[in-house]
C-alpha cells in the first residue's frame, strides 16, 4: 500500500524539486493554518477556529502534505484528486487550503466537491472554515449553498452574519439581506454599512438615507468612512443637497473630515447636486490630493458645462508636477471634442506623446473621436494607425469622421475592415454606416446594410437606424417607402426620425408630407422652433406666405423663440462668435465691406442669390441683403482678412447652414483661393476650388 501511495505522490509532485523528507519541513514552515491564513470579509472573526483536530496514520499525513503543496501551486485539479484518496478525516488546514484556493480561482464546482468530502468524511467544520466555505458560495454567487450551510451552522458569529449580508446585498437581494439584519443578534459597522451600500447599489437610495438615520441613533454604532460615503452617494442619487449637508455635518462632528475617501463622496454630492463651487471649495481644502481627486475634479466641471474652469483646472494640474492618467486625458479630449477645441487638444496630444501615451489606453481612442469632432480627419486617421489594436470606439469615431466630412467611401471600405478584423460592431457603429449611404445618396447599399443589422450581425434595430433610413430614403424622394416604413415600425417614431422626414421634404419641396411631419414635431417637443421654421421655409418656398404668416402667428402666440445663428471661429487661440447682421466685432466695418466686394465679383461668377429662404414676403433686393449678413459669412469673411493668405478657414455653426449661404461659400473658396470647412449642426462641409465635399447633398 505504502508503494502505491508513494507511485502516486510521485506522479503528481514530480516537478517539484523536493526530496519526499523535505515535504515536512515545507509543511511547517509554510503554514496553511487557519490562524495564519488571512481572511478577508470585514470586520475579522471574533473566534479562535474550533475545527476538531484529527488523528492521521503517516501516509494521511503524506496526502495532507501533497495538497497542502499542491494548493501552493494553484493545482486545484490535482490537489481534489490527492483528497479523494484520503481514507480518514484530513487536517482543518487541509481543507482551510483547498477552500482558499477555490475562492481564489472562484472554482464553485471544486469547492462543493471539498464540502461533501468534509460531510462524508465526519469532518465537523468550526467557525474559521465554515465561515470561508460561506464567504466562497457567496463571492460565487452561489446563494443557496450559502443560505444552507448559514442554516446548518450552529456555531457563528457576527462574521456569519455579515456575510451573508454581503452577499445577498451585493446581489440585488436587499429584501433577504434586510431580513438578515433585523434578525442579527448583535452588529457592527460592517453590518451596517453591507446594508446601506447595498441598497444604494440597488438604486433604493431612500431607503439608505432612512436606514442611515437609524444608524446614527443606535448606541454605540460610530459611522466609518464607507458607510458616510454610501449615505452621501444615496444623497447625490436623489438630488437631495439638504441631506448631504446634513451628512457633511455630521461628518465634521464625528472626525472624518480629513479622509480622502469621504472628501471625494463630498465633493461628487455637491457637484451632482448643483453646487461645484463648494465642490471646489472642499477640493482645494484637501491635503493629499492624488491624481484621482484631481481627475474627478476636472470632470465635474465639464458634466456641468463649465469647460473653461475645466481646462484651467487642468492646466494647474499639470503644473502640480503629478502626471495625468488614462482617464484625464480621456475626458480633457472628450470636452475638446464637444467644445470643438482643436489647438488645446493639439496641446495635450503633444503632451500625452512626450510622456509616452499607452497606445492601448481608450486615450488613444479619444485623440481619434478628438479630431474627429474637431474637422481634422486626416490626424484622426494618422492616431488610428498608430493604435496596434483598435476597440470599437476607435473604428467608430473614424467612420463617422469619414462620413460627417463627406468621404462615404473612406467610411464604408473602413467599416469592412471592421468586420475583418473581428470587432463587432455596435448600433452606433451602424448609424456612421448608414448616415455615410445617406450622405453619398446610396439607397439601395443603405437598405442592405439596414437589413444586415438583425439578420447578419445579430442586434435589434433602434430608433436611429430607422431615423436614418428615413433620412435615407427621403433624401432621395423616396416618400412611399420612407412613409410605408414609419408606419410598419416596430417602435413608435422619435422626434429625429420625424426631423428626417421634414428636412428631405425641404429638399424636395413636399409640403403635404413636410406638414405631416411637423405635427408630428409640434406634439413631440412643441418649444423646438426649428420645426416652425422648416416648414415656414418650405411654405415659402413653395409661395405660400399666408401659410408662413400663420406658423410666424402660432411661433408667436405659443412664445416659440427662433434659437439665434451663431457662427464662430478660432484665430490664435481666440474664439470669435457672430450673430446674423452682426456689427459688435471691432473688426465688423473691414467684414462688412470685405463681404461688399465678394459679392460683386461672386455675381459676375455667376452667383445668384437664393432668396427663397428669406422667411419675410419683402423685396428681393431686401431679401439679397438679408441674406449677405449671415453669421456664418460673416466669420469666413473675417477668417479670410485675418490669416494669411493660403491658409485654410474653419469655421462652426450651431445650426443647419442654409442653402444660399452653402451656395456663397463656395464661389467664395474659389474666388480667395482657400479651403473652407464648415461645420454645421448636421456636418462638416469641405468647399475648395468652387466645390464642397457633401456634393450638394446634405
Amino acid at each position: 500500500m505504502r508503494a502505491n501511495i508513494q507511485s502516486y505522490l510521485h506522479k503528481f509532485l514530480k516537478p517539484i524539486s523536493h526530496p519526499p523528507s523535505s515535504l515536512l519541513h515545507l509543511h511547517t514552515t509554510t503554514s496553511t493554518s487557519p490562524h495564519h491564513t488571512q481572511f478577508n470579509p470585514n470586520p475579522p472573526l471574533k473566534s479562535q477556529n474550533k475545527d476538531k483536530p484529527t488523528n492521521h496514520s503517516q501516509g494521511d499525513n503524506k496526502f495532507n502534505e501533497a495538497i497542502d503543496i499542491l494548493c501552493q501551486q494553484k493545482r486545484l485539479k490535482q490537489a481534489i484528486e490527492t483528497l479523494d484518496l484520503v481514507r480518514s478525516p484530513p487536517a482543518a488546514a487541509t481543507y482551510s487550503a483547498l477552500i482558499n484556493l477555490c475562492l481564489h480561482l472562484r472554482a464553485l464546482k471544486e469547492a462543493k466537491r471539498v464540502h461533501t468530502h468534509m460531510k462524508s468524511s465526519g469532518f465537523v467544520p468550526g467557525v474559521f472554515i465554515s465561515n470561508r466555505l460561506l464567504d466562497l458560495y457567496c463571492k460565487c454567487e452561489s446563494l443557496v449553498d450559502a443560505q444552507q450551510l448559514f442554516d446548518e451552522t450552529c456555531d457563528r458569529d457576527l462574521c456569519s452574519w455579515n456575510i451573508m449580508i454581503s452577499g445577498y446585498a451585493k446581489a440585488g437581494r436587499v429584501k433577504e439581506a434586510r431580513s438578515l439584519f433585523d434578525g442579527m443578534p448583535e452588529r457592527d459597522n460592517f453590518s451596517w454599512t453591507a446594508m446601506v451600500s447595498g441598497y444604494v447599489r440597488h438604486d433604493q437610495p431612500d431607503e439608505a438615507l432612512e436606514l442611515f438615520r437609524v444608524m446614527q441613533r443606535y448606541e454605540g454604532t460610530k459611522c466609518n468612512k464607507f458607510t458616510v460615503s454610501s449615505a452621501l452617494s444615496a444623497s447625490t442619487a436623489i438630488q437631495a443637497l439638504g441631506i448631504g449637508k446634513e451628512i457633511h455635518c455630521h461628518v465634521t462632528r464625528i472626525g472624518l473630515d480629513s479622509d480622502a475617501v469621504v472628501w471625494s463622496s463630498l465633493c461628487d454630492m455637491y457637484a451632482k447636486c448643483g453646487n461645484i463651487d463648494e465642490a471646489r471649495y472642499i477640493f482645494d481644502k484637501t491635503v493629499d490630493r492624488d491624481v484621482v481627486s484631481w481627475t474627478a475634479m476636472i470632470h465635474r466641471y465639464f458634466e456641468d458645462g463649465r469647460r473653461e474652469e475645466g481646462f484651467a483646472l487642468f492646466s494647474d494640474f499639470l503644473k502640480s508636477g503629478m502626471r495625468p492618467n488614462e482617464f484625464t486625458f480621456a475626458g480633457v479630449l472628450n470636452a475638446c471634442a464637444v467644445e470643438t477645441s482643436e489647438d488645446l487638444g493639439k496641446q495635450v496630444h503633444g503632451y500625452m506623446t512626450r510622456i509616452g501615451f499607452n497606445p492601448f489606453s481608450f486615450a488613444a481612442s479619444s485623440l481619434v473621436h478628438m479630431y474627429s469632432k474637431c474637422g481634422d480627419i486626416d490626424n484622426a486617421k494618422k492616431v488610428f494607425d498608430l493604435m496596434p489594436h483598435p476597440d470599437l470606439v476607435s473604428w467608430t469615431s473614424l467612420i463617422n469622421g469619414y462620413s460627417q466630412h463627406g468621404q462615404p467611401n473612406e467610411a464604408l471600405q473602413l467599416f469592412e475592415l471592421l468586420l475583418k478584423s473581428g470587432t463587432k460592431p455596435d448600433h452606433i457603429t451602424f448609424v456612421g454606416v448608414l448616415s455615410a449611404c445617406t450622405h453619398a445618396g446610396l439607397v439601395d447599399k443603405g437598405l442592405e446594410y439596414f437589413h444586415s443589422i438583425e439578420c447578419k450581425h445579430g442586434l435589434k434595430h433602434s430608433t436611429d437606424h430607422y431615423a436614418c433610413v428615413i433620412d435615407l430614403l427621403s433624401r432621395s424622394g423616396r416618400f412611399k417607402e420612407a412613409e410605408d416604413m414609419i408606419d410598419q415600425m416596430p417602435m413608435k417614431p422619435d422626434k429625429f426620425l420625424w426631423a428626417s422626414l421634414l428636412g428631405g421634404c425641404r429638399i424636395h419641396g413636399n409640403l403635404a408630407l413636410a406638414k405631416r411631419a411637423a405635427e408630428a414635431l409640434f406634439e413631440l417637443e412643441p418649444e423646438n422652433a426649428a420645426t416652425y421654421v422648416t416648414l415656414a421655409n418650405i411654405s415659402a418656398t413653395a409661395g405660400k406666405w399666408g401659410e408662413v404668416a400663420k406658423i410666424r402667428k402660432t411661433m408667436d402666440d405659443k412664445e416659440v423663440v427662433k434659437k439665434p445663428g451663431l457662427s464662430w471661429i478660432e484665430i490664435k487661440r481666440k474664439v470669435h462668435v457672430f450673430v446674423v447682421g452682426d456689427l459688435s466685432h471691432p473688426r465688423s466695418k473691414e467684414i462688412n465691406d470685405f463681404l461688399g466686394d465678394l459679392s460683386k465679383r461672386m455675381k459676375e461668377e455667376g452667383y445668384v442669390p437664393q432668396t427663397e429662404n428669406v422667411l419675410h414676403d419683402v423685396e428681393e433686393e431686401q431679401k439679397e441683403q438679408n441674406l449677405s449678413y449671415h453669421s456664418e459669412k460673416l466669420a469666413v469673411a473675417f477668417g479670410i482678412i485675418a490669416t494669411p493668405p493660403g491658409t485654410a478657414i474653419k469655421v462652426f455653426k450651431n445650426l443647419r447652414t442654409c442653402v444660399d449661404c452653402h451656395m456663397a461659400i463656395k464661389f467664395i473658396s474659389k474666388i480667395v483661393g482657400r479651403k473652407i470647412i464648415v461645420r454645421d449642426s448636421n456636418r462638416f462641409h469641405c468647399f475648395e476650388d468652387g466645390r464642397c465635399s457633401c456634393k450638394d447633398y446634405w
